[in-house]
């Protein structure tokens, strides 16, 4: 067994009932891309050993394995086609698109193939560009084509023919395979801890209101307070921006309220930092006056006083399902029905969230 914040760990208590970089990852307290970096063995990282026995300990003990090493060529099937292409419109602006390459590379390399990767930038006359090179390119096996913030696309004609997954992204009518997160699962999870811990005022910082994810962690958000018997109460929601500033700036705002909130949740771990600065400047303690749960776990979310409550992004996950279902349409000549699949993500507990105090509902 592992430990998680103090408690024992068993396979049992994983995301789902095979060990993922994500429960390593939430185990022993790092990002995902610091697990990868570790089983890896990627040289130049600037990781303590003391974090990487962490890592290695983590994931012995839970039973995960990372790919690491390609099938023996000699045992493995002549592919022709080698290399798949990762079309995305955006990657160095945020993390959650290179821990989606990293799935979709380990998935891809265990499996005898590599990954090539382009971003467009949302440039039309770019992304022609990248899609007449890859289809130029005999090597390429299929494309999985993705999206920093999951929304709505239309799929490029060109790709009509080509072995295509989408990645954060769907499109309508559905004639591909499509892997999203699980945001309503997600706004519900984040939400229905803090109501096990006994709040029933939880104001709520979302994101920007056009976005899917926001509209479906308020989703969430409202039928975890209905499953606890809680009244909706739009007077405790608040749209934001994804940064912190707007974070401080709702804070604020709700803490001034004449019956404030217990606990805030954060439609992203950005605005919860936000938050914790507004709850200082109000002269709140954290956890002990006001419970703060964020959502994405970033890797700041670890160095935060105290560490930040959150809800985890499963990119590394979905890049790896991508990887794996593309692999089974162009290699091994499956046919799926084209459908959407959410992967949902495990709740991180640390230390912004507790039990209500008998002084803070009473204050309240």
């Amino acid at each position: 067994m592992a430990k998680d914040n103090g408690r024992n760990v068993t396979r049992k208590e994983t995301s789902g009932g095979r060990p993922t970089m994500t429960d390593v990852a939430r185990i022993a307290g790092v990002s995902q891309s610091s697990v990868s970096l570790v089983l890896n063995d990627m040289s130049g990282a600037r990781i303590s050993a003391e974090t990487r026995e962490r890592v290695r300990e983590a994931a012995q003990k839970i039973g995960y394995r990372l790919p690491s090493t390609r099938q023996d060529p000699a045992q493995a099937p002549a592919i022709e086609k080698d290399t798949i292409a990762f079309i995305v419109d955006e990657i160095s602006t945020s993390p959650h698109p290179v821990v989606s390459l990293d799935g979709i590379r380990d998935y891809a390399f265990e499996q005898g193939l590599l990954v090539s990767a382009h971003a467009t930038r949302s440039n039309p006359d770019l992304e022609s560009a990248v899609l007449r090179a890859v289809l130029r390119d005999p090597a390429i096996a299929g494309v999985i084509y993705a999206t920093i913030f999951t929304r709505k696309v239309s799929v490029p004609p060109e790709l009509e023919g080509i072995p295509t997954v989408l990645l954060n992204c769907y499109a309508e009518p559905r004639q591909h395979m499509a892997i999203v997160p699980g945001e309503v699962a997600g706004g519900f999870a984040a939400t229905a801890h803090l109501t096990s811990l006994g709040h029933r005022r939880i104001g709520f910082i979302n994101g920007e209101p056009w976005m899917d994810a926001a509209v479906d962690r308020l989703k969430g958000y409202k039928q975890a307070l209905a499953t606890a018997d809680i009244a909706f109460d739009e007077a405790l929601v608040r749209d934001g921006d994804w940064l912190p500033l707007r974070g401080y700036q709702a804070g604020l705002d709700l803490l001034a309220m004449e019956n404030p909130p217990t606990a805030i949740l954060c439609g992203n771990d950005l605005m919860a930092i936000g938050v914790l600065e507004a709850a200082s400047e109000r002269g709140l303690r954290v956890p002990e006056d006001l419970s703060v749960m964020g959502y994405d776990d970033q890797e700041l979310a670890r160095y935060t006083h105290p560490p930040l409550s959150t809800l985890v992004l499963p990119n590394y996950e979905m890049g790896q399902r991508a990887a794996e279902i593309l692999i089974d349409m162009a290699i091994h000549g499956k046919r799926p029905r084209p459908m959407t699949i959410k992967i949902d993500g495990p709740l991180v507990q640390r230390g912004t969230t507790a039990m209500i105090s008998h002084v803070a509902a009473r204050g309240r």
